[in-house]
């Protein structure tokens, strides 16, 4: 985080761009950064600050430790508070001028976006911190001593059972907890499944994360596009692959779901050919126009390999997975992964084994679900009102949306969006290499590669979304 705050004390909503780094705790870190910006020009006299509570959300802090700061600040002068005004940049408290001298070779400060709407990160001020932390010292107390020993690699068996119960009641996956690997992610399951225990050639949806192609490639596994259109991925092309990745609960980035005849015909191509399919559960519990649709795995265990995490619903930085295998497969993913646990902290998996069976994962689901409801609700809105040549396409779910541009305007708008402050992803991002060949791209099983912008709304703080928004808007091509 790195610049800019709007000089108008009405606009308390705008983003507030602090780094909290150097010596001492974390109240000396927002003390300097905010001296820093003062003294820089970047907060001018008369600014009105966050009120304590946004601040203290935003950056993850204590309330206490905002309140502190802006006293200490306030009795340096930088600072004045008013009753019924808020705290204020002083008048006095001079920006940093001409006059001023500054050693000539002080390298820059790295100047990060405004406002950022790139898909796949929840809202981090969002992180369930009171519930976990019960959690937490739940499992801590009530552990075995040998969950202090070297972990088991196939994970916790107390996390192993929560989620079977969790997900037969929440995505309609059949399995036992001998049948469930803990892992650290998606990316993690791909590197133990590839090239030890599944072998390509792998179909592939013709739009996903490039990062994950390229872990692939880097197995030695060569991905095979599958077009898609309104009813997904088109499985009626499959062809000498043994096995398929889908998305089929929320497609990644184009947003909609598989087709129930398309979910059926997958299955009857992989009884008929000894296939099995790789299911990305990206999404899966964040369904808003109605109940979530279940998971494929339910419709043949056997031939499906289920995978999930909680980095959309709770958060990245708790590296925890998982995989519903098949029986054939556990041995193998297990050699693959080794004697002990390895990557999946086992405290972590001790928390969440917890979290879920007390019935706190459910309740924050529950609670983000109405939110990123909300902000794409917003999203929506905000396009109406502004632009409203340019369509949300895709269902309502997820933690982002696509949205679809005039042909050929793509680049431009993505390029607006930087000069805008903003983060963002063209759609063209997403697609697989060989989809940009106008062979496969004008084949008629293909759809058209349309223009588009992948915008992710969970991200931005509460406070800082209105802005990212008219950010957004002033980005969008004219009609």
């Amino acid at each position: 985080m790195a610049d800019s705050w709007v000089n108008s004390a009405e606009r308390i909503g705008a983003d507030l761009h602090l780094e909290l780094s150097g010596p001492g705790g974390r109240r000396a870190a927002l003390i300097r950064a905010l001296r820093e910006a003062v003294r820089s020009g970047r907060l001018t006299p008369g600014t009105r600050l966050p009120p304590y509570r946004s601040l203290a959300a935003d950056l993850g802090v204590a309330r206490n430790t905002v309140a502190d700061a802006y006293a200490e600040l306030v009795a340096e002068g930088w600072l004045t508070a008013r009753q019924g005004s808020g705290t204020l940049v002083a008048e006095r408290a001079e920006p940093l001028g001409a006059h001023t001298r500054v050693p000539k070779k002080a390298p820059p400060r790295a100047r990060g976006p405004r406002h950022d709407l790139r898909q796949g990160t929840p809202d981090a001020s969002s992180f369930p911190r009171a519930a976990w932390l019960a959690s937490y010292r739940r499992a801590l107390r009530e552990a075995p001593n040998e969950a202090f020993g070297p972990g088991d690699p196939a994970g916790r068996i107390e996390l192993r059972v929560a989620l079977t119960e969790y997900l037969a009641r929440a995505r309609g996956v059949r399995t036992e907890p001998g049948r469930i690997v803990i892992c650290s992610g998606f990316a993690h399951a791909l590197r133990l499944l590839f090239p030890e225990v599944l072998r390509g050639p792998l179909a592939v949806e013709s739009y996903g994360l490039a990062f994950h192609r390229e872990l692939l490639t880097a197995a030695g596994v060569r991905t095979v596009p599958l077009p898609l259109d309104e009813d997904g991925a088109r499985v009626d092309g499959l062809d000498r692959e043994r096995a398929v990745l889908l998305t089929p609960a929320h497609q990644f980035p184009t947003g909609g779901p598989l087709h129930p005849a398309r979910r059926a015909a997958v299955i009857d191509w992989a009884r008929a050919r000894g296939g099995v399919i790789l299911e990305d559960d990206y999404d899966g519990e964040f369904r808003y126009d109605r109940k979530p649709v279940g998971a494929v795995q339910g419709l043949d265990p056997e031939r499906v390999v289920h995978i999930g995490s909680v980095s959309k619903s709770l958060s990245p930085a708790l590296r925890l997975g998982w995989m519903v295998l098949p029986e054939r497969y556990v041995e193998g993913v297990l050699e693959a992964k080794g004697e002990r646990e390895a990557w999946a902290s086992v405290l972590d998996q001790l928390t969440l084994a917890d979290f879920v069976a007390s019935g706190s994962y459910d309740r924050h689901v529950r609670r983000m679900r109405q939110r990123y409801r909300r902000r794409r609700d917003r999203l929506v809105d905000a396009l109406a009102v502004h632009a409203p040549h340019v369509e949300v396409t895709g269902i309502a779910a997820g933690l982002h949306a696509v949205l679809r541009l005039p042909p050929g305007s793509e680049q431009s708008a993505v390029k607006a969006a930087v000069w805008q402050g903003l983060a963002l992803d063209g759609l063209a991002e997403f697609r697989h290499p060989e989809f940009r060949d106008s062979e496969f791209r004008d084949s008629e099983a293909a759809m058209s590669a349309p223009d588009g912008l992948v915008v992710g709304y969970a991200t931005p703080s509460e406070h800082a979304y209105g802005a990212a928004l008219e950010a957004l808007c002033a980005a969008l091509p004219p009609p």
